[in-house]
């Protein structure tokens, strides 16, 4: 199997992981990403639809669904009057919090064949492809989120 096609099948395989633990914790994958970007703290809508890739309109659906969910508020951005920032509630942070760990938990059980050494080296090389590509951070360690 070439790198391409093993990099494709293998975020097939965490999106399926994602898919699930969203389907178990009653949201969408995409209400679930938001709920991670948004753990650390909250973020204006133009840093969101970076993050997440979105066009405006679909990231304002997005908010709108999950406002409406009550996980996450709509809040003045203090830096710009005219702007709002997008923060996670009291039930949003608690749903973000389960939802993250249960996903960590099921991606970190899909190289379990592998040994310790092997899991470092796939680690140190994965950590390197994503540096390198600058992907923003829509999901963290537990440990810094």
């Amino acid at each position: 199997m070439g790198v391409g096609t093993a990099l494709v099948r293998s975020a097939f395989l965490v999106n399926a992981v994602y898919a699930e633990s969203s389907r178990l914790h009653g949201i969408t994958p995409q209400q679930g990403q938001l709920l991670c970007v948004l753990m650390p703290q909250p973020y204006g809508m133009s840093e969101l639809g970076e993050m997440l890739g979105l066009a405006k309109s679909s990231l304002t659906g997005l908010v709108d669904r999950t406002v409406q969910r009550g996980l996450v508020r709509r809040e003045p951005d203090p830096r710009d009057g005219r702007a709002v920032r997008v923060g996670l509630t009291e039930e949003g942070d608690r749903l973000a919090h389960e939802f993250h760990a249960e996903t960590c938990r099921r991606i970190e059980s899909l190289p379990a064949a592998l040994n310790a050494g092997e899991r470092d080296r796939l680690t140190a090389l994965l950590a390197r492809v994503v540096q390198d590509n600058e992907v923003p951070e829509v999901f963290t360690d537990p440990d810094t989120a």
